[in-house]
């Protein structure tokens, strides 16, 4: 499996927040490589949108309901990507979600929510599909899982998120070790800010340290999904057969020095 232009021909992908953003980027970009890819999201209109803007790429899109939160969903969405087309070589674990929260104010509630999303699903979601994976053609599959510089630094008003995040970065490291005698790569992208519908929707409670927010941002700005996306489709890709348990940060250089 290449990088080539039709790098994934004949190969079984399933995306996780693929409605929006860096998923329906990476849809689009495994969709352009020849894949067949299963998008899977809570929001199925905008599915539908990802799906019909992949029309006229090499590779198929079929799209269905996932909601990460809920691991008896995140076992469903990995059979219904499987019943799609009959195996499964790829995961990538991209759903979460990202709220400003005052520590002293988050609720039980909140808490266990933003861990389920932002950790559980992963886990869910690799549980579920590494037999499929290990199953896949050419000898072992891949997951990527994409967690975010949040994953390797501190961010104010987001403890849940950057526990969940950190959570992601190790779930990449146990599984890598796990499998390590088996056919089976587990990688990690850690993305920096990127400029995506969440971004401009986005709130922070009153009373905040703007300041203390704005540590993660990096000097060169905002990225694109889709320069995001490059990356986490690399790792997928056989030109990146050597690559095993790496947390791969994509940041504008922001953590470079």
């Amino acid at each position: 499996m290449s990088s080539g232009p039709l790098a994934f021909q004949g190969k079984s992908v399933l995306v996780t927040g693929a409605s929006s953003g860096l998923g329906a980027a990476t849809v689009k970009r495994f969709a352009a490589g020849g894949a067949q890819v299963y998008a899977a999201s809570r929001d199925q209109e905008r599915l539908a949108e990802v799906a019909a803007g992949c029309a006229d790429l090499p590779g198929e899109v079929r799209f269905g309901h996932l909601d990460v939160a809920d691991p008896g969903s995140c076992r469903a969405a990995v059979a219904d990507a499987v019943a799609a087309y009959g195996r499964l070589e790829v995961l990538v674990n991209n759903a979460g979600r990202h709220d400003f929260r005052i520590t002293t104010d988050v609720t039980d509630e909140e808490w266990a929510y933003d861990i389920a999303l932002n950790l559980g699903g992963a886990f869910f979601c690799s549980q579920a599909a590494i037999p499929h994976l290990l199953e896949s053609d050419g000898g072992g599959g891949n997951i990527v899982n994409v967690a975010s510089v949040a994953g390797v630094m501190g961010e104010a008003y987001s403890a849940a998120y950057t526990a969940a995040k950190h959570g992601v970065v190790g779930l990449t490291k146990a599984l890598a070790v796990e499998y390590l005698r088996q056919p089976l790569r587990v990688n990690c992208v850690c993305p920096g800010g990127m400029d995506t519908p969440q971004v401009h929707t986005i709130e922070a409670p009153d009373g905040v340290d703007w300041d203390l927010i704005m540590r993660v941002s990096a000097a060169r700005g905002f990225m694109t999904a889709d320069s995001v996306a490059a990356a986490v489709v690399f790792l997928a890709s056989g030109d990146a057969s050597a690559i095993h348990g790496s947390i791969q940060l994509v940041d504008q250089g922001h953590l470079a020095g």
